[in-house]
């Protein structure tokens, strides 16, 4: 679909430039004030808007303002086009709430290069805003039968985030996993109800069936290539494996099991012993590190364990925020 561009400016042309620039790539829209800007941004929506600075009446550092103040058209990307060439100039158009600014006489392959590159911003910032989305619902289908859990896998993920920058992840590296770590029980979609809320022990037949869960959402998120995705993937698969190889479903040992997965493993289960369940109270935060302790070695990877109870403080302030949250 043709994007669409709304230019404005007083001077017709001005106006006539911009058109022969951007007539074969964009459809266009015109407005020659500030006032018939701020309706025409209202009324078609425009991909990105072209703006003048200085305009009788209001000018463009006010449209812009307006623009932001509107939730309507709050999102759409304004570029300054103006004779205006001070340095103070341009800075006013940055903290009106631009974000680029093009000096006049406009340079052709200039302007739609820097056009181009603020709609390719834009498409980005859909793409991570939908990405975002599917992975909160793709979390919440894998606990859709679990409502006792509130908020645990997203107060879950931000434990996981922390460990992870403590066990030296990069900052972006922490933030996938903090992304992808909600997603780790999405193949109990797979597992009939049954199952999943029987008020009783289950069978050896059952419990089998129950495992699967690790290998059912390792299917679902491994049909993306995605970096979250893979990253997903590989803990939803082995987020139940043990250090000394006794966990499910391949008995991985050690260093074999992602790393990934075995920092999930010390946020999962420390969530779940400090939080109130149907069949269960919550654990002290006391007694759920001396249960984290005496479990390192065979569940855990004693480094991660370590540097668990390293940052517990500020996992305490992650608890209060996200227990605050749920609260409201």
């Amino acid at each position: 679909m043709t994007k669409k561009i709304l230019a404005v400016d007083d001077v017709p042309n001005n106006l006539q430039i911009l058109r022969q620039i951007l007539r074969d790539h964009y459809q266009l829209i015109f407005a020659a004030n500030g006032e018939k800007a701020l309706e025409a941004a209202a009324k078609h929506h425009p991909d990105l808007i072209l703006l003048d600075v200085m305009m009788p009446n209001m000018g463009g550092y006010e449209v812009c303002r307006k623009l932001k103040e509107n939730p309507t058209t709050r999102d759409i990307p304004v570029i300054f086009v103006t004779a205006m060439s001070e340095m103070e100039d341009e800075a006013q158009g940055f903290d009106a709430g631009a974000v680029d600014y093009i000096l006049k006489p406009v340079s052709a392959p200039i302007l739609l290069r820097r056009i181009q590159t603020h709609l390719s911003l834009v498409r980005a910032q859909e793409l991570e805003a939908s990405h975002r989305q599917a992975i909160f619902m793709l979390g919440k289908a894998g606990h859709y039968n679990d409502n006792d859990t509130g908020l645990h896998i997203w107060r879950m993920a931000a434990y996981a985030r922390a460990l992870a920058v403590a066990a030296g992840w990069p900052e972006h590296m922490a933030e996938r996993l903090e992304l992808a770590a909600p997603m780790h029980d999405t193949g109990k979609i797979g597992i009939p109800d049954s199952i999943l809320k029987a008020p009783r022990a289950l069978t050896a037949e059952e419990w089998a069936i129950m495992k699967r869960h690790t290998e059912i959402g390792h299917g679902i998120m491994s049909q993306s290539e995605s970096p979250i995705f893979v990253m997903a993937a590989e803990i939803a698969l082995c987020h139940h494996e043990k250090w000394d190889g006794s966990g499910y479903p391949a008995g991985r040992v050690g260093a074999a099991i992602p790393e990934s997965a075995r920092i999930v493993a010390v946020a999962d289960v420390f969530d779940a012993l400090t939080t109130k369940r149907p069949y269960k109270e919550a654990w002290s935060v006391k007694d759920s590190m001396a249960e984290i302790r005496k479990n390192t070695g065979s569940h855990f990877e004693p480094r991660l364990s370590a540097l668990f109870d390293e940052i517990l403080p500020e996992i305490l302030l992650i608890k209060d925020e996200w227990n605050a949250k749920e609260a409201e």
